[in-house]
């Protein structure tokens, strides 16, 4: 009787866990690595025309650092080097990781990912999970290189989401913080909220999701400071 007591609750159990994977890979789109061919082809380009900095202060990630035109002159000085791929999440960044960061060798890697993966239904303990893997790969292949983690920033179109987002950022901050080596937790998104607490609206761009000039001129005086010398 005990014995088919265990076993019924053993298969509940299993349900219950393959459910939850179900409704994760239902909820997240797969990888597809040929959506991004262009933009690869188009840092091919740009690496054949104009040299890349030696030991670069790459920034990596999705739409907000790919967006970031005026990177170059708000670093002016700075050997920065703009490798985000506009739609990408944490498994992307992992898949491309030899392809936009190894190879340039880079002296710092200034990250910004999460923000799609809740998005696209990722809860925030496998945001972590993802920056561990990132993280790990950074030590096998890049021991010597820091890595600045951006925050998720919140935003107006993805309010609602914010509670998940607040909580990927507290479980990676608090990683970082019991890892201080080669790594850095960067708050860019607490100012960017106003007296309400809430987004404040001329940070962004009609979408609700993307930033204006000056969202970029908040996140450049945050990040100033960490940026290698």
């Amino acid at each position: 009787m005990l014995k088919r007591k265990f076993l019924l609750l053993s298969a509940a159990l299993l349900l219950i866990v393959l459910g939850w994977r179900t409704s994760y890979q239902t909820a997240v789109p797969p990888i597809n690595p040929g959506q991004w061919k262009d933009e690869l082809r188009a840092f091919t380009q740009q690496d054949r025309l104009i040299k890349p900095p030696a030991a670069p202060l790459l920034f990596y990630g999705s739409s907000s650092i790919r967006m970031w035109k005026t990177l170059a002159a708000d670093f002016a000085g700075k050997p920065v080097l703009n490798r985000g791929f506009g739609g990408s999440r944490f498994p992307d960044a992992i898949y491309f990781f030899d392809t936009l960061v190894v190879r340039y060798q880079p002296r710092q890697v200034i990250l910004y990912e999460g923000d799609n993966d809740i998005a696209a239904g990722a809860t925030p303990a496998q945001v972590f999970e993802s920056f561990q893997q990132f993280e790990k790969l950074m030590r096998q292949k890049l021991p010597n290189t820091e890595l600045l983690f951006l925050s998720i920033k919140p935003s107006l179109a993805r309010w609602k989401l914010d509670p998940e987002i607040r909580e990927a950022n507290t479980l990676i901050r608090k990683y970082i913080e019991a890892h201080p080596q080669q790594l850095r937790f960067v708050d860019v998104g607490s100012p960017m909220l106003g007296s309400d607490r809430k987004p404040r609206p001329e940070l962004y761009v009609e979408d609700g999701l993307h930033m204006t000039h000056a969202g970029y001129k908040i996140w450049t005086r945050v990040l100033a400071p960490y940026l290698a010398k």
